[in-house]
């Protein structure tokens, strides 16, 4: 299978040079995932231009690009000589971040980057030469472009699904076919909605894009899906911890417990002056090496005082078995500052004062929320994370 995407990346590269592409553009793509997609990304680093996959349905993106590639590439090839090596330092791609606090940011991830990422989920989760990682995250997020560079390292298979379908995923896990897939919590409540019984052939499920709830961690236990919690993010070319920090990643927390970063994965124009990666997230590192992330920095509520962590707030609602989905967020308030308001899809018959009780339950008086807002649907990314600047 490598060897045909070979031929079609190297065609496929000849085709792009004969519309003009050339060292040091950027071409960017609206393809779904696939193989089309796959040879354009193994074509670009062969004439030296930078990949930047896109989000179609983001408007906020506005990228300088060559050239915009929508459509598998046809017509004439041009004869040029292609690179057979790449500069480790030099950027291989261009991609966005989540923007889910603010307009998403381009990062450019280099060479190197994708390798010391690829090399550091190996150590951590070993590879086995029959591997299918199963991937239904979106390509123009790192963490799914990533299973199709690292299974390109290791010379595994990738199975990628053109969008997130339940009865698809269902399918290609109780079938036996995925041995590593990667998800989100969102995406979790689904199969087991769908009736997920089993998953024979998986030996590692990471789950990241914010905490899972204890309900569906119960649930993976009884269905036999190993949970790998993972964190990492674009600037760190995916995961960087899962559940510990994984080889050659370094972490300190300023005074205010900000997570600092460095490492081989971190993108150098993420870098601040100090020489650290400053990711915005709340947490500690346990001395053998495992870290803890306790939510944004932004996704801290004050409110009296006294400091609220949005995410813990969404896992207590989230395990009452009459949400479907909740988000939790800060509202101004002339008396406390901020109030803990809650955004919640609830089923028939749930009411404020069930999930005000639950709460009281599981949390102190303070992280109660004030406020519960009946909703359809929580906003979020196409990676699965809450876009709370639509909420309030």
């Amino acid at each position: 299978m490598y060897a045909e995407l070979d031929d079609l990346a190297t065609v496929a590269a000849r085709r792009l040079a004969a519309l003009g592409a050339a060292a040091g553009d950027r071409v960017a793509t609206t393809l779904p995932p696939g193989l089309e997609f796959a040879a354009l990304m193994h074509a670009l680093p062969r004439l030296g231009v930078v990949f930047v996959p896109l989000n179609l349905r983001d408007p906020q993106l506005s990228v300088e690009a060559t050239l915009v590639v929508g459509e598998p590439l046809a017509g004439a090839e041009a004869d040029v000589e292609l690179r057979s090596e790449v500069d480790p330092d030099e950027v291989a791609v261009i991609i966005h971040t989540s923007g889910t606090t603010s307009r998403p940011k381009p990062i450019g991830l280099t060479f190197g980057n994708f390798h010391a990422s690829a090399m550091a989920s190996a150590w951590n989760l070993g590879v086995d030469p029959d591997d299918r990682w199963l991937c239904a995250m979106p390509l123009f997020h790192v963490g799914g472009l990533s299973i199709l560079t690292r299974s390109a390292i290791y010379g595994t298979c990738a199975v990628i699904h053109e969008r997130f379908d339940v009865e698809r995923m269902k399918e290609s896990l109780e079938s036996g076919e995925a041995t590593l897939v990667s998800v989100v919590a969102t995406m979790l409540r689904r199969l087991r909605a769908a009736g997920l019984r089993t998953a024979p052939s998986l030996r590692a499920a990471l789950v990241g894009g914010g905490p899972v709830p204890r309900d569906l961690i119960d649930w993976g236990a009884e269905v036999g899906i190993p949970f790998v919690p993972t964190y990492g993010m674009t600037e760190t070319c995916s995961q960087i911890a899962t559940p510990k920090l994984l080889p050659g990643v370094e972490v300190e927390t300023s005074d205010d417990r900000e997570l600092l970063v460095r490492g081989p994965m971190v993108a150098p124009g993420a870098i601040s002056q100090d020489g650290w990666l400053h990711t915005g997230d709340r947490g500690h590192v346990d001395p053998d090496g495992t870290l803890h992330v306790e939510g944004r920095i932004k996704d801290t509520i004050v409110t009296g005082g006294e400091n609220v962590a949005a995410p813990e707030v969404e896992e207590a609602l989230l395990s009452h078995p009459g949400v479907e989905d909740a988000a939790v967020a800060g509202r101004p308030d002339d008396e406390w500052g901020e109030i803990v308001v809650a955004y919640v899809v609830a089923r028939n018959g749930v009411t404020d004062d069930d999930l005000i009780a639950h709460c009281r339950e599981r949390l102190a008086g303070y992280k109660v929320p004030r406020r519960i807002e009946r909703i359809d649907e929580i906003p979020r990314t196409a990676s699965g994370k809450a876009l709370k600047g639509r909420l309030s």
